[in-house]
């Protein structure tokens, strides 16, 4: 389902809730709107759809990937960006990493590490960023 995207800073700058089995539906929800915004965004955390829980997907390289309780374990080669974002009007300035490994959890909560580079990296960090209550 296709859900309205927040913009109410004090519930975005909150830190999200682990997410459980119980959250896949959000998962589904998430996928489904940002297809549906697939124009003018690449990654949406849950909180973005008004739902405090660890849970980011993003666009890598044409297909959708879902994380849950995504954590930055690794990361090098710090770099200047510019970022916009569904939930905020404009650009900001934001630190980002060349290089980050990502902890996760997929579908069925298994755990998975992988390392992800350039855009789809800086992507995954600002999604992190959400679920961390930071506002770029």
């Amino acid at each position: 389902m296709i859900r309205d995207i927040c913009k109410d800073v004090i519930f975005l700058a909150q830190r999200a809730e682990p997410a459980t089995p119980d959250d896949l539906p959000v998962a589904a929800d998430l996928l489904d709107t940002l297809a549906h915004h697939r124009e003018g965004c690449v990654g949406m955390a849950a909180n973005m759809i008004g739902v405090n829980k660890r849970i980011i997907v993003f666009d890598q390289e044409g297909s959708y990937m879902v994380m849950f309780n995504p954590e930055i374990v690794k990361h090098s080669g710090p770099y200047d960006a510019e970022e916009g974002c569904l939930s905020l009007a404009g650009t900001r300035p934001a630190k980002r990493w060349q290089s980050i490994k990502v902890r996760w959890q997929n579908e069925r909560f298994q755990v998975r590490l992988k390392t992800f580079t350039g855009w789809t990296a800086q992507i995954i960090q600002h999604e992190i960023d959400h679920c961390e209550g930071v506002l770029i």
